[in-house]
């Protein structure tokens, strides 16, 4: 199979390099499954449903969202109704929505799709993302039920990523991390099959401060008093992600690619 993975859409121009060229790379890639990370899509700051229903309707077979999963409210009761949206596994125990879906692919295989949340360094506490994934895995063995698992890490530490990902190894096809807004250069396959990248970076402008405008960030960091409301910047935004390659038989990835497409950043296709 052939797969595509996209980091944190953020803001309008990160939804604008959605629309305007995943049809395009489905085609030109052939690709056969596509995940975007939609976690702050609205205004940099969660995903309202129709900003969800954009980006499925642009290409994506699948969403993943974060941390800020639940920031826009109607969210809430739209990801009852969109199976197609998948929230962390380890959000709330009472939170709406599923943490872990099998998708069918345009070509008629099996992708399992799920995402967790890190507890290094982040705001609230989760649950225990290892454990939260271990039911899901066991029940999916990698090359029996599905032909493809995609595992999205949101965490603001690397350890806890990498960590994961040689948990993952031979589990999964894909652990790909999401939440810094900062593409890595640590993509490789695992000695189990597993394709690994640490962040995926954002779909979103780069010149930028993690893909907000510039100025509030500075100003903060500069007086250490704020002024102003974060807004995502809205310059040519870059398409940041990953494209890998599984075998169909076992699951496991046989290439992994980093991908980076127009805006500042240099190109990575496949």
């Amino acid at each position: 199979m052939k797969i595509l993975f996209l980091g944190d859409v953020m803001g309008r121009a990160g939804r604008r390099a959605i629309t305007d060229n995943l049809a395009r790379l489905r085609r030109d890639w052939k690709l056969d499954f596509i995940v975007v990370n939609g976690e702050n899509a609205t205004g940099g700051m969660g995903l309202s449903g129709a900003h969800a229903k954009t980006l499925l309707d642009a290409g994506a077979d699948c969403l993943t969202l974060g941390d800020h999963a639940f920031d826009q409210k109607d969210m809430l009761s739209f990801i009852e109704q969109e199976p197609r949206v998948i929230r962390p596994l380890n959000f709330s125990k009472s939170a709406p929505g599923k943490g872990a879906k099998l998708f069918t692919a345009q070509n008629g295989k099996k992708v399992l799709v799920t995402q967790a949340l890190g507890q290094v360094f982040m705001k609230r506490p989760f649950d225990d993302p290892f454990s939260a994934l271990e039911p899901v895995l066991k029940t999916h063995p990698l090359g029996g039920m599905a032909q493809a698992i995609i595992v999205d890490i949101h965490c603001e530490a690397t350890s806890e990523k990498m960590a994961m990902g040689h948990w993952c190894d031979g589990r999964a096809s894909l652990v790909v991390g999401t939440h810094t807004h900062v593409p890595t250069a640590d993509a490789m396959i695992l000695p189990g099959g597993t394709a690994y990248l640490s962040d995926a970076g954002m779909c979103g402008d780069y010149h930028s401060v993690i893909g907000m405008d510039k100025a509030e960030p500075l100003r903060r960091f500069i007086t250490g008093m704020p002024r102003e409301r974060f807004t995502p910047a809205n310059g040519e935004a870059t398409l940041s992600g990953v494209y890998i390659e599984t075998d169909d038989r076992t699951g496991r990835a046989t290439r992994i690619v980093p991908v980076r497409e127009g805006g500042a950043l240099q190109t990575s296709t496949p």
